[in-house]
């Protein structure tokens, strides 16, 4: 197996550069769409003045250091995007890439649970450190030890994202059981009406119908879920690996983190308001009694 050919040789084993380049588009593709919906649902109006993020901005940070974050933010909204969809094209691959990795450490100034940015940045320092990232759309096969260490790094991050999320769900009684998956589902099941946007949850309708009661059944069977998801987290590394394997991994790896996000709630800034005075902050009037 190529990667550790490549272990056992100092990271001097040639392998295909195109991987590498590939990944590149695929991770300007992906960069550009999430910087491009930042803007277009709601994201354009954080910080605005009166809002509750720049409050939590000045409270963290201080007035000062949150009016310059304000004041920098659309502005970097733009810029970020412009060098994502500029690194998927492969111009300047290099410099655009670390454009799109200073605006996506931005978002760890605003956001409370910023792991999606963690491993964006983490598989953009792989990029970084490569040394052919290629130009244009054209990819290159001819064997070269130039993206070898930038391909062996992010193996191993990978490898470590999905093993830890294994062992996390495997210390959880409450995962393994699937008790949790079946909590989560009844709860949205019955709140989902009383929400302001319907549409901020994806689970279809027949999981919320038929798995969505808490009975025992459904715990039975969202258990036998929650042990397929551990057990596909821990055969997904080396299944990518493995040329034989690889077609079906991917496919499986799409299949669970669509999965996980028709189960995430859609972030508050992302959705449209219908007036701007739901993104103010109205500081309470202390009381007279007090």
């Amino acid at each position: 197996m190529w990667f550790f050919d490549a272990v056992t040789s100092g990271f001097q084993y040639p392998t295909d550069p195109g991987r590498l380049q590939l990944f590149r588009i695929i991770f300007g593709t992906v960069c550009s769409l999430r910087f491009a919906l930042s803007i277009g649902q709601g994201g354009w109006e954080r910080l605005i003045p009166g809002s509750l993020s720049l409050h939590l901005a000045e409270q963290r940070f201080g007035p000062g250091r949150a009016r310059l974050l304000a004041a920098s933010y659309r502005p970097a909204l733009v810029i970020r995007t412009a060098a994502a969809i500029a690194l998927t094209a492969g111009l300047l691959p290099r410099l655009s890439l670390f454009v799109v990795l200073a605006g996506a450490a931005m978002e760890l100034l605003y956001l409370r649970s910023p792991n999606a940015v963690r491993y964006t940045l983490l598989t953009g320092g792989c990029l970084l450190v490569a040394g052919d990232l290629g130009h244009g759309l054209a990819i290159e096969h001819t064997p070269s030890t130039a993206n070898t260490w930038a391909q062996c790094l992010l193996v191993l991050i990978t490898t470590d994202i999905y093993w830890n999320s294994a062992w996390q769900k495997l210390r959880s009684p409450q995962f393994r059981s699937g008790l949790y998956l079946a909590q989560w589902v009844h709860v949205l099941t019955h709140v989902r009406e009383q929400l302001p946007y319907r549409r901020q949850f994806a689970v279809p309708g027949f999981i919320r119908r038929h798995l969505g009661n808490l009975a025992e059944r459904d715990v039975r069977l969202w258990q036998l879920i929650a042990t397929a998801v551990i057990a596909a987290e821990i055969a997904l590394p080396p299944a990518l690996l493995a040329p034989a394997t690889t077609p079906l991994a991917i496919a499986l790896g799409i299949g669970i983190h669509t999965a996980f996000a028709c189960l995430k709630p859609r972030p508050h800034h992302l959705l449209r308001p219908h007036s701007r005075h739901l993104y103010r902050f109205h500081p309470l009037r202390p009381c007279p009694a007090w």
